[in-house]
């Protein structure tokens, strides 16, 4: 048996029109669930989400989903604005601050003001779970009528993904199901984050450590908070 997955076999060369129909499409799923994701008003057993801890006031859940689990984190930011964390959040040049196994992240192509398509890479030294991993992902970002912020970010289909940016021969094609923030407004300047994310990184990983790596992913949040609450706010700059 073959130690690694088969190479994506074909590669789909669409109009920019035919993208940007299609990502606004899919991404309005996403958002859905997102905001679906951090409404505290639902019952917290009728939608299967499962608190893993609780500690300095950062929750993180999960809840099944298929063979893999979505994982979810909610933390207030006290003298945080939305608009400071998503910019944090937000910038890829500087995403190695707060992800360190990742090598590069860069726009491949704008679709729109609130529509990108980026690439996620990480290297050679990168821990096993991380190493030699790629991701071709849409990123949409709306503003709510209420002021709230979402940011919603997927894998485009593998096929898509290989007409805008052929594979690297060394690299291994992962997929992120679903993934982004809520950002909401609260009094004094202050904002509650949630954050969700489901993937599979691909190759020959065994389910438990896929999840490690959905786990790992929660806890960057540590790093945003601090990142987040540095960056000058609206009135400072």
């Amino acid at each position: 048996m073959s130690s690694s997955p088969a190479p994506c076999s074909r590669s789909w060369s669409i109009s920019e029109d035919s993208l940007r129909r299609y990502v606004q499409f899919a991404s309005e799923s996403c958002i859905q669930e997102l905001l679906a994701a951090s409404d505290t008003n639902r019952g917290k057993d009728s939608d299967g989400w499962k608190i893993l801890t609780l500690d300095n006031g950062v929750e993180i859940s999960k809840r099944r989903s298929g063979s893999l689990h979505t994982f979810r984190s909610r933390w207030i930011l006290r003298s945080v604005s939305p608009q400071q964390f998503i910019t944090v959040a937000n910038a890829i040049d500087a995403a190695k601050q707060w992800d360190s196994d990742l090598v590069e992240a860069r726009y491949i192509k704008d679709l729109e003001d609130n529509l990108s398509i980026i690439r996620l890479r990480f290297g050679d030294n990168s821990k096993p779970l991380f190493r030699n991993r790629e991701f071709i992902v849409y990123e949409r970002r709306e503003t709510m009528g209420d002021g709230t912020l979402v940011v919603a970010v997927a894998s485009l289909p593998k096929e898509i993904a290989a007409g805008l940016h052929p594979k690297q021969s060394n690299a291994i094609r992962g997929l992120l199901l679903q993934s982004g923030w809520v950002v909401e407004k609260l009094e004094d300047d202050s904002c509650v984050v949630t954050y969700v994310v489901q993937l599979d990184p691909a190759g020959w990983l065994p389910k438990c450590f896929v999840n490690r790596f959905n786990t790992k992913l929660v806890m960057i949040i540590e790093d945003l908070k601090k990142l987040a609450q540095a960056c000058p706010s609206e009135g400072e700059i």
